[in-house]
């Protein structure tokens, strides 16, 4: 996108006071900008990402409409839109465009040149279906669980992984290859990218299929798990992890635990699946162990954070027919994480009360 001459200045402007925190200005010159130059792409693009980063999805939702309208060869709006779409619910009309993210680099989830046609949800059975794993591993977690899905519909799936969750999806029953090197598996009809499954199997709020589907060996009994910190290079981390005062508020409940790898030890993800089996209850920041813990089936409760929150969380309530076993807690003010830790103390005092009567 070329950004209008006129509206040039105060996009950068904007840009660097939203950048900052500073949303009120940023809002301002935002909206300044729009007016210069109501019709220019790039400006309504970051206007829209600018709402929808606070929260604000139907403004949000107006201006990437609007980005689309006028560049609609530009996937990253058409991505945003999907985003923005996906986290109010929106499943049927946001998943094409979530599947924008193929076609914009700075995501990094292009799809790779397969000699296999991509899956469009035609019947596979007796037929091979190779599940190309992307993103994250909270995301490749979450997609699993179309793999025996799909195995129960006579489909032979070979789900290709990041090497540290081969031995956790091994009990999938399926085929399951870790991503290192040269790897092998039977020529399949046809490929997936495992954030597509969903979107293309045609998967709706009512229909996600939401039985536990992973599993771990119990290494002790009862106590509770706790995660206050994700991966520092993921984009919204300054965002989802809690300063170190409040990580230590949750770590000095009773019976708590931390389950970072660095201090468990644990090599993979089946390692740290065997912890939270034995485990009453599973506490994290919205990283890869909220997404393990629900995919157990273990009550796990997630912190949610109120900026960028991730799409498949929602805008409200405190359940997601993703994980059945998860309660949200969920931020009410950008940055202030102490009235969640006040609730989710509160909160595990009442049940550990109830446990022990």
């Amino acid at each position: 996108m070329v950004t209008s001459p006129a509206a040039a200045p105060l996009l950068i402007a904007a840009r660097a006071a939203h950048d900052a925190g500073r949303y009120a200005e940023a809002e301002t010159l935002y909206a300044r900008a729009a007016e210069l130059a109501p019709d220019d792409a790039d400006v309504r693009h970051n206007r829209g990402a600018f709402f929808a980063l606070i929260g604000r999805l139907p403004e949000a939702e107006a201006e990437l409409r609007r980005a689309v309208e006028l560049a609609p060869e530009t996937a990253r709006s058409r991505h945003a839109l999907g985003f923005v779409l996906l986290r109010q619910g929106r499943y049927a009309e946001g998943w094409p465009l979530y599947e924008a993210r193929h076609e914009t680099p700075q995501i990094g989830t292009a799809r790779p040149d397969l000699p296999y046609p991509q899956w469009r949800d035609e019947d596979l059975a007796g037929r091979g279906l190779l599940i190309f794993g992307e993103q994250g591993f909270g995301d490749q977690i979450m997609a699993a669980r179309f793999a025996p899905w799909l195995a129960a519909r006579g489909v032979d799936v070979t789900l290709l992984c990041n090497p540290l969750l081969t031995r956790l999806f091994a009990g999938l029953g399926v085929r399951v290859v870790g991503m290192s090197g040269s790897v092998e598996f039977p020529s399949p009809a046809a490929f997936v990218m495992s954030g597509d499954l969903a979107g293309r199997a045609g998967i709706t709020r009512e229909t996600i299929p939401g039985a536990p589907y992973l599993q771990g060996e119990p290494k002790a009994q009862g106590g509770l798990g706790v995660v206050a910190r994700g991966n520092p290079g993921h984009m919204n981390d300054g965002n989802r992890s809690l300063p170190p005062a409040l990580a230590e508020r949750l770590l000095a409940l009773p019976g708590a635990l931390s389950l970072a790898p660095e201090d468990t030890g644990a090599a993979d993800f089946q390692a740290t699946a065997d912890l939270i089996a034995g485990l009453d209850l599973v506490i994290t920041v919205d990283t890869a162990v909220a997404h393990l813990a629900g995919a157990m089936g273990k009550p796990v409760w997630i912190l949610i954070p109120r900026l960028m929150t991730d799409w498949r969380w929602g805008e409200a309530g405190d359940t997601t027919p993703w994980y059945p076993s998860a309660r949200l807690y969920r931020q009410q003010t950008p940055g202030d994480w102490t009235g969640v830790i006040d609730r989710i103390e509160a909160d595990y005092a009442k049940s550990s009360s109830e446990r022990n009567k």
